[in-house]
């Protein structure tokens, strides 16, 4: 049960007035708190930040910099009106996710549903922000990539033949949740992905 109540959610909200949100909420465990009397809970996501540039060079708290954090709660308009309102679970692979979620509806035509639930690949080349105890645990695997077990035999020979060391999981992606827009037939769409606890509602 521990699971239900640490980690990472997300969710995508609009209404017919046309106020649309994408959150991702995280690092909610303690020792999160609210600040001050504002209500707005102060999360202790700077976990991931360092002080030490030896532990990860491009996360290192000092002027002039910003640190990365891996939450991507994202908002595509197209022609001045939401587009797309999408998000994603699962540390530093979010952007990738998101990006290849994103890629899929508009540059190869699927439907929200099937981008949330498509095969995706992820890449170790990165120092990662979170996980682990030592410096060596978060270095850059270049070579490295991750795919979903339903990857197509085709993409994964073409990946092999350009060098890429290849392992493969069932869930390569924490939950994508989405909403589209169809302002031609006036209708949001929902996604969801099969990668968690995750649905969509509508009313």
């Amino acid at each position: 049960m521990e699971r239900l109540w640490m980690g990472t959610t997300s969710v995508e909200a609009a209404d017919k007035d046309g106020w649309v949100v994408s959150i991702t909420p995280s690092g909610g465990w303690l020792p999160a708190c609210i600040a001050g009397h504002t209500g707005v809970g102060m999360s202790q996501r700077m976990q991931s930040f360092v002080l030490d540039e030896t532990l990860n060079p491009f996360n290192v708290v000092e002027p002039g910099k910003r640190p990365r954090v891996t939450l991507t709660p994202s908002l595509a308009l197209k022609e001045g009106k939401p587009f797309l309102s999408f998000a994603v679970q699962g540390g530093d692979t979010q952007d990738q996710n998101l990006l290849q979620f994103f890629l899929n509806m508009v540059e190869f035509g699927m439907t929200v549903q099937q981008a949330t639930e498509a095969a995706n690949i992820n890449s170790n080349q990165l120092w990662l922000s979170l996980g682990g105890t030592k410096s060596e645990d978060r270095k850059p695997r270049p070579g490295q990539l991750l795919l979903q077990s339903a990857t197509k035999e085709e993409v994964r020979n073409e990946l092999k033949k350009m060098g890429y060391i290849l392992s493969f999981t069932e869930r390569s992606s924490g939950p994508i949740n989405a909403i589209y827009f169809d302002w031609k037939h006036g209708s949001f769409w929902g996604g969801s992905s099969n990668h968690g606890e995750d649905y969509g509602i509508g009313w």
